[in-house]
């Protein structure tokens, strides 16, 4: 019987690293044993990381400083100038005379040239006045920490668990399988307690 005792060990300790396993989500809602109220430790706090995750997001993995700077940069501003240049082009070109045809009589296409010369430079420099703007009322708005935290909130216990099972199926395999194989070196040195001292 002493030499099932590594067997038994190894049975035990992969049995509890997989209770222990289950036991991060289960039971989904408090469960009370007596004076004991069980539940899954991602149930149980998920309100606390979903806060967390979301300070976490909104401080410091997320910031409207960085895609300020990134959409004001003056290099990718010069790239959309010529978007610009052919939309204004078309503008004064075409549209402009249909909507006015008294001043297509005056302009010319060196008026045009001028015109749409001006118009690119005050626009080279008004963009990234105009961004920072609009993101400066974006980042008043919009309450990033807030929105993530009510996402990570809102998603159900099961899901969660699928979804963490699926990413980590292998390492909670391996821990299932560690807990067998402390259990088994544990057994082993029982056994051999046992049978120094019989």
């Amino acid at each position: 019987m002493i030499f099932l005792l590594p067997f038994i060990a190894a049975a035990i300790g992969g049995l509890l690293n997989s209770l222990a396993v289950i036991l991060l989500f289960r039971p989904y809602k408090p469960l009370r044993l007596g004076f004991i109220t069980l539940q899954g430790l991602f149930p149980k706090k998920q309100a606390r990381l979903a806060a967390s995750l979301g300070a976490l997001v909104g401080r410091q993995l997320f910031s409207f400083d960085d895609i300020k700077n990134k959409l004001t940069d003056p290099q990718k501003i010069k790239n959309v100038i010529p978007l610009v240049e052919t939309h204004l082009d078309s503008f004064l070109r075409e549209r402009l005379p249909k909507a006015m045809p008294v001043l297509s009589m005056f302009i010319g296409d060196s008026i045009v040239q001028q015109i749409k010369t001006h118009l690119v430079t005050e626009l080279d420099t008004l963009f990234p006045v105009l961004i920072s703007q609009y993101l400066d009322n974006v980042q008043q708005d919009l309450d990033l920490e807030k929105i993530v935290s009510q996402k990570i909130a809102g998603i159900s216990v099961e899901k969660l668990e699928t979804i963490t099972s699926e990413l980590m199926r292998e390492e909670l395999r391996r821990f299932k399988w560690l807990g067998a194989l402390t259990g088994f070196i544990t057994g082993l040195v029982c056994m051999g307690i046992s049978l120094i001292f019989s």
